[in-house]
């Protein structure tokens, strides 16, 4: 890495802790100095000193046009034109608002929040006050932000009380929270046998992307859906890195699961910071100001958020656009794994819509994972090997094993070629090194 990026990452941990304002940018997964961008185009970005990189983080998730799309970018101009923030109602929240209910059948209203982590708050306090219940189940292995209640891991046993996994968290918050198995229909049952009654909502990834990336069974999602309609407890999708990405309909799409709550995030605003929650009328309801259940945000529905996502959605609504995506991510991941498998290296892959995932395998007998504890038992040295070979053939992946991939529709052939191209010479280093 340039010592411009070491002089910059020093600068930045003088005032900045660990010198990122989110702990995954820091490459400690992955070792080594980030890389400081400061500009990006279709899709490229570029560091500090104008190096190119094929991104295909896309500021993870919502870049699905591609950074500094004309027509978004032309929209964001013109709200600013027009002032930053109002505090007051516009008609842009209702244009999003309408367009995603139109366009996604479970969301009979919606509510904005300010980022993905309010939209889960804000869904699960929701939940239990629809409910009258406390306690909330969630899956090892997915994220849904950092509020206290979802910073939890399992308990000592598969149906097990969890406990805090970051200080700062009362132990009395995580008791209310139960952790299961990712992608385990039967320890969903067992669940709903134990504490059914007592559950107010189960909050899960669809598809999960902050382990990677796993596709559960249909099972699964179906066992959910059976499990919190007879035990009256609410079925939250969150679809902050899925919504819109995997398909028009997002996972629940793909699923043909309707959720009682669905969580969206910057993706609705082409990118801004902004996050959504909605669902069932009734349940959307008792949300103040018509209902009890308090939730506010000065800069909910931001108006140059709003008026992205509006420009956004036009070109999502065209019909191909998914396919031509989820064509662009099959060419790429049938190409890298086809170049792992010459030169002998134990990957496995996976993608649906515009989200793909590698992982690398210790042996040729392991899948693709299927849960948490299969994908920590990936071969992390190899990933971060190929990682930093990748960065530096201009390349951008997620810092991270536990991260998914992100395709815009404005990778072009010639990047995917790269791309596999840059696989094939990490590739056959680590073959010569392994």
């Amino acid at each position: 890495m340039s010592t411009k990026n070491e002089q910059l990452f020093l600068q930045a941990k003088k005032h900045i802790p660990g010198g990122v304002n989110s702990p995954v940018r820091a490459f400690a997964g992955v070792g080594g100095t980030p890389v400081f961008m400061h500009k990006a185009a279709g899709s490229k970005i570029y560091d500090t000193e104008d190096k190119e990189y094929i991104d295909y983080v896309g500021s993870w998730g919502p870049m699905i046009l591609g950074h500094a799309h004309p027509k978004v970018i032309d929209a964001v101009k013109a709200a600013a034109d027009d002032g930053l923030s109002f505090g007051t109602p516009t008609t842009f929240e209702t244009s999003v608002a309408d367009t995603i209910c139109d366009i996604v059948p479970s969301v009979e209203m919606i509510r904005m929040t300010s980022s993905g982590t309010e939209a889960t708050m804000s869904a699960i306090r929701l939940a239990r006050g629809y409910t009258g219940r406390d306690k909330i189940v969630k899956f090892e292995g997915c994220y849904h932000g950092h509020s206290d209640s979802l910073l939890v891991k399992a308990g000592s046993g598969m149906l097990d009380i969890g406990e805090p996994t970051s200080q700062g968290v009362p132990a009395d918050f995580a008791k209310h929270t139960i952790t299961l198995p990712y992608n385990d229909p039967q320890a969903v049952k067992d669940c709903f046998e134990k504490w059914g009654d007592e559950i107010a909502c189960v909050i899960v990834e669809p598809i999960a992307g902050n382990m990677n990336m796993i596709v559960p069974t249909q099972e699964f999602h179906n066992t959910l859906r059976e499990q919190c309609t007879q035990g009256g407890a609410v079925l939250i999708f969150d679809e902050v890195m899925t919504g819109f990405r995997v398909g028009l309909r997002g996972a629940q799409g793909h699923f043909g699961i309707k959720p009682d709550l669905t969580c969206f995030g910057k993706i609705i605003g082409a990118g801004l910071p902004v996050g959504a929650f909605g669902g069932k009328r009734e349940i959307m309801e008792c949300i103040a100001p018509m209902g009890g259940v308090y939730q506010a945000g000065t800069l909910s529905g931001n108006p140059l958020a709003m008026r992205a996502g509006i420009a956004m959605f036009e070109d999502l609504t065209v019909d191909g656009f998914y396919e031509g995506v989820a064509d662009k991510v099959t060419y790429l991941v049938d190409g890298i794994q086809a170049t792992a498998d010459k030169q002998g290296i134990e990957l496995r892959s996976t993608k649906l819509g515009g989200m793909f995932g590698l992982f690398f395998v210790k042996d040729s007998e392991t899948q693709v994972p299927q849960n948490f504890d299969e994908v920590t038992a990936c071969d992390m040295d190899k990933f971060n090997t190929f990682f930093h070979g990748m960065l530096e053939r201009g390349i951008y992946l997620a810092p991270s094993a536990y991260e998914v991939g992100f395709m815009s529709s404005k990778h072009s052939t010639e990047d995917l070629d790269a791309t596999i191209k840059a696989a094939a010479e990490v590739f056959a280093e680590m073959a010569a090194a392994y």
